[in-house]
């Protein structure tokens, strides 16, 4: 038990943090590493990745430990929980190709979005990005759409916590510029990232809602800017991403009142 929490298991609490930390850079770990990323101490941190790997979720090799296939047990059983991952797939897949751009969807969890599924194409933008991938909300049209969710209050909370740092020149970083950006996308429904987070690269996003009116992810599509204009964007690919999310929303039992 915690001593702050008595409803909470530290070493559960541990055990995760540790596994959180293994990454694309921090792929291997050796126990002084994971310790020093974790902040446990280093009896602590052997303890859980000598435990990880007896129960198949790690192996060590020449001190170091790395995880095994084991752990998307994990993130699936999450996905599958989802009403929505399912059915928004097939509708994805068919944009991407209409498109001929990559398709994503995300969800929001806390300052950061992560990407619940992602469909790439054949020229699409060459960004290393998959199912877990997590980006900064506030320079992303995913990001974005799922910011504009939040209360008044919730998004004020958000502006005071996050730093708002320069990932490109184009990226906003003055809070009540983000504030009137987020109250465009509210009021238009979609929104239009230009570069603010990869230079280059344009993409749109758009809300998926539930029945119960819940805005749980977003989806959104991505282009090479020197391909595709600001202006190509919205007039061609936007019409086609608010479809495809309306169809998705409409299959998970969501109705406009017109």
């Amino acid at each position: 038990m915690s001593r702050e929490n008595p409803e909470v298991i530290d070493s559960v609490a541990k055990a995760l943090a540790l596994l959180e930390v293994f990454s694309v850079e921090e792929s291997a770990l050796t126990i002084s590493r994971a310790a020093a990323l974790t902040g446990l101490t280093r009896p602590t941190a052997r303890r859980i990745l000598l435990t990880l790997t007896n129960l198949g979720f790690a192996v060590q090799n020449e001190g170091r430990f790395s995880l095994t296939p084991k752990v998307l047990r994990l993130g699936f059983g999450y996905l599958a929980s989802l009403p929505f991952w399912e059915t928004a797939q097939p509708h994805l897949r068919q944009l991407a190709q209409s498109v001929g751009e990559s398709c994503s969807m995300a969800t929001l969890d806390g300052d950061e979005i992560v990407y619940l599924a992602r469909i790439p194409a054949q020229q699409s933008v060459a960004i290393p990005l998959s199912t877990g991938s997590r980006l900064p909300a506030y320079a992303t049209s995913l990001g974005k759409v799922m910011l504009a969710t939040l209360s008044e209050d919730e998004f004020t909370a958000y502006l005071e916590r996050t730093p708002l740092d320069a990932l490109t020149p184009q990226t906003i970083t003055d809070p009540e510029l983000l504030r009137r950006e987020i109250d465009q996308v509210r009021s238009q429904g979609f929104a239009i990232v230009d570069g603010e987070r990869e230079v280059g690269v344009r993409s749109a996003a758009a809300p998926v809602h539930l029945r119960d009116g819940r805005t749980p992810a977003a989806i959104n599509l991505s282009a090479n800017g020197m391909r595709v204009s600001k202006e190509q964007l919205l007039e061609r690919f936007v019409p086609e991403l608010l479809r495809t999310a309306g169809a998705i929303s409409s299959e998970l039992g969501y109705a406009t009142v017109l």
